[in-house]
């Protein structure tokens, strides 16, 4: 298993600056600049810069340079912990992705947890009471969670919750907060408001993820070793939960491999529509504006989390399924 891992990180490396100048190149592929972005911004509201000033912007953000040379210099730095420069922002990138993805980690660890807990109970139940009156309701509300857009759940709860039950929902914060010190008060009315994302974002995750939990558990309840195990008088309860849930699971560890790079980008457009200070729109700004270093570094990160959580998953099938081996 450790040479195993030792050749996997070996492989996660070369994979990873691949990524990095590939998305950098796709990130500088669109014509014009952040500079061009500035000007026609400028212009929009009746100002102008004259040619010295257009051609000292560029200098200071260096949009002319080759592309090699840019990548050169921003990976350099990036590996020693400095993320360049935002344009837009006028800010460290470092500065501006630690003041958010604490609130963006909290909201996905929160939702993936709340995910995977109701999918494997809501799958366990709905395969082991097949064709019932429950399982064609777990049904329903599955390919419903599927069928609508989590915006579109998030702009129906916000005005369910602000309409029906009079709550104050959007953001992370009641304006008197925002600024605040933290305190008992301050954490509480987080806790008011952070409950509607997570619950948008799990939605639609955990009708997929238990739909897939239903079918792998109805197709494992079948083998002959769950058989066995009843013919020797086995309880129930630990024939499905101890042998056949587990062994069930193994989609739903290679989703989460998958799933970590949700911990930087999150639902981007729930974040919006929620007014959330997240990652999300963050890079979507970014990429928007043309602001490439700060891109170019969550890209970076969303590569360095997707390529760890799929060497996390091969080691977590390796403790659930003891047939897997790695040499």
């Amino acid at each position: 298993m450790l040479t195993y891992i030792l050749r996997r990180l070996g492989y996660m490396l070369f994979i990873w600056i691949c990524i990095s100048m590939i998305g950098f190149l796709i990130i500088e592929l669109p014509p014009g600049s952040y500079v061009d972005i500035e000007i026609s911004r400028l212009r929009q509201m009746g100002g102008d810069l004259t040619e010295d000033q257009i051609k000292a912007l560029e200098i200071e953000f260096g949009v002319n340079e080759p592309f090699v040379v840019k990548y050169v210099k921003w990976i350099s730095n990036f590996v020693q912990g400095d993320f360049s420069y935002s344009f837009q922002y006028r800010l460290p990138v470092k500065d501006l992705i630690w003041a958010r993805i604490g609130y963006t980690a909290l909201i996905t660890i929160m939702a993936m947890l709340l995910n995977w807990i109701v999918a494997i109970v809501i799958g366990v139940y709905s395969a082991t009471h097949k064709l019932n009156l429950p399982d064609y309701l777990i049904t329903i509300f599955q390919f419903i969670g599927l069928s609508v857009p989590p915006f579109l759940l998030a702009l129906v709860l916000m005005v369910i919750a602000q309409q029906v039950f009079g709550l104050n929902v959007g953001g992370l914060f009641s304006l008197e907060y925002r600024d605040a010190p933290w305190d008992i008060g301050k954490i509480w009315d987080l806790v008011k408001h952070i409950w509607l994302p997570i619950v948008v974002i799990a939605a639609h995750g955990t009708a997929w993820l238990s739909r897939v939990m239903r079918s792998n558990l109805l197709d494992v309840l079948n083998l002959q070793y769950v058989q066995t195990a009843r013919a020797k008088g086995v309880s129930e309860n630990v024939v499905i939960w101890k042998h056949a849930t587990r062994n069930a699971m193994h989609p739903l560890v290679m989703v989460l491999g998958t799933s970590l790079p949700g911990l930087i980008s999150g639902e981007t457009i729930t974040a919006i529509v929620l007014n959330m200070p997240t990652i999300g729109p963050l890079y979507f700004d970014a990429l928007l504006n043309k602001d490439m270093y700060l891109a170019a570094t969550l890209l970076m990160f969303m590569a360095i989390l997707l390529l760890f959580g799929n060497l996390l998953a091969d080691i977590l099938l390796a403790w659930l399924d003891p047939r897997i081996r790695y040499d």
